[in-house]
């Protein structure tokens, strides 16, 4: 998923959130009143409301408050990165998404393409950065900002358009488990049975790793990644792809989360000269090319770790496979793929 250029800071991790200014509020709500509509915001319904109205209305706590949802929502927008994939899973294609790093949240990864079929969102912003004319242009009954570090103002202004569900509060943005997002999805969507038999039928297939393979219990595991030479980045506990494999049973190195520049980040930034917290039982590259495996094997500093002399260092790939997408979405969606790939690369290391 490489762009050439690093993201602020690093793909997937803790994103720096940058508050959307190209739209003014009073363009958004004159769009939302009845003006023309795009062709693009000409889009079917996310889905037909649903019979089982008996589940609203639902009230649903997030960061800035609570937002009570009265009935079935027919239109749904979702601002998060990987968002879509928990509506998705619930039987709703959203109509509008965010776009991430220039690539489309749909009909791309392998895990969400059947759910996608032919449909195709709007796309309505990218990151944090929301064109809230196109979202106001599609008229959606309810706008959701879970994997997202999206600001008060942007939920004010987006309120006036549509009930709107943000991050989970009391956590940092981006900081909340893929089991706490998909809750809060499925409440607002008013599919609290659906949701719950999704979250256990993945807490099943980690179980059942675990118990394949109860020495990953023993072993330490870090994540790590490198977009440009002398510089490495080591995610946290609270990251994704940390998570994805702490659930797989192995133990996450707590030194990794004290060196974060700034609280609720999840990455922490390294020097060469500083790679040795990366010695670990496992060492879990997310890389975009053979370039930059190169690049990191060539480096002195890291020659030098046991981790690497003894081949207990795991180069996955981002894309082509999909291997590093689906553990840094750890969606509903793509953790069964993400543990079919990544099961007998990591218990082939000895």
């Amino acid at each position: 998923m490489s762009t050439g250029t690093r993201p602020a800071l690093t793909r997937f991790g803790r994103i720096f959130p940058r508050v959307a200014v190209a739209t003014a509020a009073a363009v958004a709500l004159a769009a939302c009143g009845g003006g023309t509509e795009k062709k693009e915001a000409e889009s079917t319904p996310s889905a037909a409301p649903d019979a089982k109205s008996a589940a609203f209305p639902v009230t649903v706590d997030h960061k800035y408050g609570s937002t009570t949802i009265d009935k079935a929502p027919a239109k749904v927008v979702t601002l998060g990165l990987s968002d879509q994939d928990a509506v998705l899973a619930l039987g709703i294609k959203p109509v509008g998404a965010v776009n991430w790093f220039k690539e489309d949240p749909y009909g791309k990864w392998p895990w969400a393409k059947d759910k996608w079929g032919d449909a195709k969102p709007a796309i309505v912003g990218e990151r944090d950065e929301y064109n809230i004319e196109k979202i106001a242009a599609l008229k959606p009954d309810l706008i959701i900002a879970q994997y997202s570090g999206m600001k008060k103002e942007q939920y004010d202004t987006l309120s006036k358009i549509a009930k709107v569900v943000a991050q989970p509060k009391d956590l940092p943005d981006y900081g909340a488990s893929w089991q706490v997002m998909t809750r809060q999805i499925g409440k607002s969507l008013g599919k609290d049975t659906e949701t719950e038999k999704l979250i256990a039928d993945i807490d099943a297939r980690f179980k059942a790793v675990r118990e394949k393979h109860p020495d990953f219990a023993t072993k330490t595991i870090a994540v790590a990644d490198s977009f440009e030479a002398g510089k490495y980045s080591a995610f946290t506990k609270t990251d994704p792809k940390s998570i994805f494999f702490s659930e797989l049973g192995f133990k996450l190195k707590p030194e990794i989360d004290a060196m974060v520049a700034q609280p609720g980040f999840n990455v922490a930034e390294l020097s060469a000269e500083k790679l040795d917290v990366l010695d670990v039982d496992r060492l879990v590259w997310v890389t975009s090319s053979t370039e930059a495996n190169d690049r990191i094997k060539a480096e002195a500093l890291y020659s030098k770790l046991k981790v690497h002399q003894e081949k207990r260092d795991l180069f996955v790939p981002y894309q082509n496979p999909d291997i590093g997408a689906a553990f840094s979405f750890n969606t509903v969606l793509s953790i069964p793929y993400a543990i079919d790939q990544v099961e007998p690369l990591i218990s082939g290391i000895k």
